[in-house]
Order: C-alpha cells, then structure tokens, then sequence
C-alpha cells in the first residue's frame, strides 16, 4: 500500500505545482492585460504632448521667417500675409482638454495646421525667385531650423498616430474589450490624424544659395 501510495502522492504534488505555476502565469498575464489600457492611454498623451509641441516650435520660428523675407521680397504682401494669419489662426485657437476624444476639435486642430503648412510652402516657393534671400545667413538658419521641426512635426505625428492605433486596437479587442467596460468606463477611442494627401508630406525646404 505505501509503494502505491507514494507515486500517487507524487502525481499530486506535481499536478498542484502546475497548476500553482499555470495560476501564477494567468495572474501576471491578467496584471499586465489590466495595466495595458491605461499605459498604452498614457504613451497617446505623451506623443500628443510632442505634437504640440513640434507644432509650437514651427510658430515660433514663423515670425522671425516672414521679417527675414519681407526685407528682401516685401511686395509679396498676399503670400506673406497668408502665413501671419494663418499663423494667428492656430494660436488663437482654444484647445479643449478632451481633444482628443472630441473629434470637432481635433479635426479643427487639425485643418488649422494644415493651412499654415501650405501658406508656408508657397511662401518658401516664392524665395525661388530671390537668390540674394536665398544666399542670406539669417535665413539659411532659419531654414535649417524650419526643415528639422517639419522633420520632427512629422515623426512625432507618425509616433502619436502609431499611439493611438494601439490604443484603440485594445479597446476594441479582447481582452481589452472587456477590462474596459468593467475597469475603464470612462475610456473612449482616440482620434488620429486623416491620412489625406499631402497632410504628412513634409514641405521642401532645402534651398540652395545660387
């Protein structure tokens, strides 16, 4: 009876040592599985923190831009006053706190932008006619300044929309589905950026001095 007993012992003992592992596997997993929704909502902020900005830094060098061109091309009022508008358009812009999740806002954010893109572009278009401009110190700077923000506007909208497709991929899916419909009520989908033509071209701004 004892030689008997003892491989059924052992068989229980290992049995429960499995099941201890497979229970303590489950439960990290379930931790993990747990912490994603806000960890993944917490990297869309951060990405959306260095749209912001990247964008910021591309105002500011705006001004210091249009003066350097206005000296050397001041009868091109439209085009330079296209920029300053469209300039003060997105900085007087309200951003609300849910821009994120308000999509009006967001796409308000978002046409914003991309209209003082292309008054940028055409006003860098008409430096083509002018090689002194073109030549100047002050705006080969400005122009190595502005050709890396539009290289980091563009990164950084690419990382935040990678971001927000993870995060809204785990909402929608299991087990995340669930985790937030007991766990995150509050949260909802992001909204990310159109994939419209043009909108992620990164605008050619590498002039020469002729």
């Amino acid at each position: 009876m004892a030689n008997a007993t003892t491989p059924r012992r052992r068989s229980w003992l290992v049995g429960l040592a499995i099941l201890a592992l497979v229970l303590v596997y489950v439960g990290a997993s379930g931790v993990r599985s747990i912490n994603r929704i806000p960890t993944l909502d917490e990297g869309v902020t951060a990405n959306w923190a260095q749209v912001e900005n990247q964008y910021q830094r591309r105002a500011d060098l705006i001004p210091n831009l249009v003066e350097t061109v206005k000296a050397y091309a001041g009868h091109e009022r439209e085009t330079l006053t296209a920029v300053t508008e469209a300039r003060a358009s997105v900085a007087q812009m309200t951003i609300p706190e849910d821009i994120l999740t308000n999509e009006s806002a967001f796409r308000a954010f978002e046409q914003k932008q991309a209209a003082l893109s292309q008054s940028l572009a055409r006003l860098l278009l008409v430096v083509e006619s002018y090689p002194d401009l073109k030549a100047n110190q002050n705006f080969l700077a400005l122009q190595s300044q502005l050709e890396g923000t539009e290289n980091r506007v563009a990164v950084a909208r690419r990382d935040y929309i990678e971001a927000v497709k993870s995060y809204n991929t785990e909402l929608r899916t299991f087990p995340g589905r669930w985790w937030a419909e007991f766990l995150y009520p509050d949260a909802e989908p992001k909204q990310s950026f159109a994939a419209r033509p043009g909108v992620e071209q990164v605008p050619q701004v590498n002039f020469g001095s002729q």
